[in-house]
């Protein structure tokens, strides 16, 4: 293949664009943002998840409260009735005896109770100090989240405006090349590697390989016009007076 001289150092030109694009990319894959913010994503979500369970168990010894103390209210109430009857006088010796140990079985029964609503309360207060932290580090990690998004979304824009500016040099630079090199150049970086370099001092500039004595020599005897590619990456070598010929 032949292509002007002067066309072909204008590839290290597209080279460079294509490079910073590539950088451009690879930056917007590995900002160390995501991996942040899908850390931080993950212990939001066990948080939360923490918190509805500290809640649902809140919710669940609240009702468990309400119905102890309404137990109680019902045994205190049964224990007046039986003292007015006592009271009043109007019992027999017999009734009277049942009501007395009917009382004390209302008395044990309510220590009992409001010693299980005494536990069920200092539960309940763990919970709250429980659901309290646990809200404190949602809120936490809600921020740090915010925070992360933001800056993943600031890093994300400057990329975006390097990227068209990029893209638009590139676009200015294609149409300077015949369509044959550009198809050569545009094949060797579909395979990953860089699509032209500059030949310096007898290395290549894309792979930083040394170019063996043989095919120095072969390079030498080709015409200036002749399209020459590295024997170690495939890239267009671009010869200059850098390149030691």
């Amino acid at each position: 293949m032949k292509a002007d001289p002067a066309v072909q150092r204008q590839l290290l030109e597209l080279a460079k664009v294509d490079a910073e694009l590539s950088r451009t990319e690879h930056r917007r894959r590995t900002l160390p943002e995501l991996t942040e913010i899908t850390d931080v994503e993950k212990k939001l979500q066990d948080l939360r998840d923490s918190k509805v369970a500290v809640e649902t168990s809140s919710s669940d010894l609240d009702r468990e409260i309400t119905r102890q103390e309404r137990e109680i209210e019902s045994v205190r109430a049964r224990e007046d009735r039986d003292r007015k009857l006592l009271e009043s006088g109007s019992v027999a010796a017999k009734q009277m005896a049942d009501i007395e140990h009917e009382l004390h079985t209302l008395e044990r029964r309510q220590t009992a109770l409001e010693d299980d609503l005494l536990e069920l309360m200092e539960r309940r207060e763990a919970l709250g100090l429980d659901a309290k932290r646990t809200g404190a580090e949602v809120d936490q990690a809600e921020g740090v989240l915010a925070a992360a998004i933001s800056r993943r979304d600031e890093a994300f824009a400057d990329l975006d405006t390097t990227h068209a500016r990029r893209d638009e040099d590139r676009a200015k630079l294609v149409p300077r090349f015949p369509a044959e090199l550009l198809s050569l150049y545009e094949r060797i970086r579909a395979r990953g590697g860089i699509g032209a370099a500059l030949l310096r001092s007898r290395r290549c500039g894309a792979c930083q390989l040394d170019i063996d004595r043989n095919a120095i020599a072969e390079i030498k005897s080709a015409t200036t016009d002749s399209v020459i590619q590295c024997e170690n990456c495939s890239a267009i070598l671009v010869r200059t007076l850098e390149s030691g010929l």
